[in-house]
């Protein structure tokens, strides 16, 4: 191939991935400086694969541009394409300057992705953590975790506005963590436990929501309450983790439900899922991610799961998940 080393050709496909992720609790504050909890789904996973293109002239592709050719897999529209491959070159032209990569043949990038976008299940983390990974394979580079995590992070910030960060480190998880001020580590679990998360449907929306509570905020001392409040639940359920006392957890999920749902992030689609968890059998439910749509989780037990699954479906649910509460045996 014109124009590529012998060093690229000797590797002519590189691979990434990632996973999707679940906030346990912790949303918006966690953007205020407060600690987030989140778990990996590892059942939902992106797969990106990035190698030479073998026609360097302008084709009908979607994400064709310049020297990048980007393509999704999956029911994902034109206009997705065209937004994400926006903020992919910008992505691949930061790892080519981190990483002293020289221009050089246009790339074609594919992406296979089983995370439902605008679910707050970290669709556009995990695409660019694995696309990452992918050009490192790609140009045999290797990539420390915190190379990786600031890389993801610039994508999110370009998609998303300011970005707390947690995303960016979740989707690549090896175990439920405890995320605060860029910072994360791996949290203490005692009990036998299964997280049940599960789609409504509908795309929420996370610049509109952040905007209602920021306009929540203006009234006095209603910022500090809610930042309080999610301080205390979070802390509160880390120690019941820790300790084996699931039911607390539970009962801090649902609180932290009440908070989201009072500031106006919920949606009558999310609470009829939640009474459907809770009257199923869960220790505890609530909305995760940005809110206004996307998931919902129940924390249940074991001889509890099947239950909850059923009657979140009949409650509305277009698909659901079980996840352990432990850390992945295998890192996808």
């Amino acid at each position: 191939m014109a124009g590529v080393s012998a060093h690229h050709r000797a590797r002519s496909v590189g691979i990434g991935r990632a996973h999707a992720k679940a906030i346990l609790l912790g949303e918006h504050a966690v953007v205020y400086g407060t600690a987030a909890l989140a778990v990996p789904i590892p059942q939902l996973s992106a797969t990106a694969s990035a190698g030479w293109s073998a026609d360097t002239a302008d084709g009908a592709d979607a994400g064709a541009q310049g020297d990048l050719s980007f393509a999704m897999t999956g029911s994902v529209s034109r206009a997705m394409v065209t937004q994400a491959s926006d903020g992919l070159r910008q992505l691949a032209a930061a790892f080519r300057a981190q990483m002293g990569v020289p221009d050089g043949p246009r790339l074609d990038v594919i992406v296979d992705g089983a995370v439902p976008p605008g679910r707050g299940l970290g669709s556009s983390a995990a695409t660019s953590r694995a696309i990452v990974l992918a050009l490192a394979n790609l140009f045999d580079r290797e990539l420390s975790e915190a190379a990786t995590f600031d890389l993801v992070q610039t994508a999110e910030n370009m998609a998303h506005g300011r970005a707390s960060g947690i995303d960016a480190c979740a989707v690549g998880a090896t175990a439920p963590l405890r995320f605060q001020a860029g910072r994360a580590g791996e949290l203490e679990v005692g009990c036998d436990t299964l997280l049940v998360v599960a789609d409504s449907g509908t795309s929420g929306s996370t610049r509109e929501a952040v905007e209602l509570l920021r306009e929540g905020f203006r009234r006095e001392g209603t910022k500090e309450r809610f930042l309080r409040r999610a301080d205390e639940l979070v802390e509160a359920a880390v120690a019941a983790l820790a300790e084996g006392r699931a039911g607390d957890v539970g009962a801090q999920l649902s609180g932290y439900h009440q908070l989201l749902r009072t500031a106006g992030l919920s949606t009558d689609l999310i609470d009829t899922m939640v009474e459907a968890a809770l009257d199923a059998g869960s220790l505890g439910a609530k909305i995760t991610g940005g809110g206004l749509g996307g998931c919902m989780i129940a924390l249940t037990r074991p001889e509890h799961t099947r239950n909850v699954t059923v009657r979140l479906h009949e409650a509305g649910a277009a698909q659901t998940w079980v996840v352990p509460l432990r850390r992945l045996a295998d890192h996808v």
